[in-house]
């Protein structure tokens, strides 16, 4: 009897993000000529050289595929760049990430909504913040959730600060915000898990 292998999986998981990535390129092509809006899964399933009913095996519409492909080409940008001493890179990649796809991106900004963006945005940007602060909280006593509290606050700030310059058109430059974040965070991460250690190992309570 044929049984379906951890090795079979594998491949069919790697054949899924080849294709995935396929079509992903086929809607940058298509973006080229008309609006997102305006984008049918006949354009893509043309351009891809697939038909209808793969493209539905993989993504529910236009707008699933458009925010996949959003995701998909920042998440790239991050690997190894989640350290304390990388991460400043990391976030730049990120802009950059999005300012090489200033088309899709403001697409998507502009036909799905802003919060959907956000979404696709919050994992990365906390994956990149968790990384640094367990190697900063490294040998100190601090609570998962607590670990958890300070990358959601740095996450909404890093967020805010990028879905506003997509909505202004990513006018300024990336090194410069990215610069200007750094100077606002300098010594802020360590600090804040040191705190929330000191805070978590006082055995008395304040007055």
């Amino acid at each position: 009897m044929y049984k379906y292998s951890y090795t079979n999986r594998k491949s069919d998981e790697k054949m899924s993000e080849i294709t995935k990535r396929a079509l992903a390129q086929s809607l940058k092509n298509v973006l080229a000529q008309k609006p997102l809006n305006k984008i049918t899964i006949s354009d893509i399933a043309e351009d891809c050289g697939i038909n209808r009913m793969t493209f539905y095996y993989h993504f529910q519409d236009i707008y699933d595929l458009a925010k996949w492909t959003c995701i998909d080409e920042t998440k790239k940008v991050l690997d190894g760049k989640k350290t304390y001493d990388t991460w400043q890179e990391g976030l730049l990649n990120i802009f950059h990430a999005v300012l090489e796809n200033k088309v899709l991106v403001l697409n998507v900004y502009r036909c799905i909504n802003r919060d959907q963006l956000e979404l696709g945005l919050n994992p990365l940007v906390s994956g990149l913040l968790l990384s640094v602060i367990e190697e900063k909280s490294a040998g100190l006593h601090v609570l998962e959730s607590d670990k958890k509290f300070i990358a959601d606050f740095y996450e909404y700030a890093f967020v805010g600060v990028m879905m506003n310059w997509i909505q202004n058109g990513m006018q300024e430059s990336p090194e410069v915000l990215v610069k200007k974040i750094s100077i606002l965070l300098h010594g802020n991460f360590a600090k804040a898990v040191q705190d929330f250690s000191t805070k978590k190992n006082t055995s008395n309570p304040p007055d």
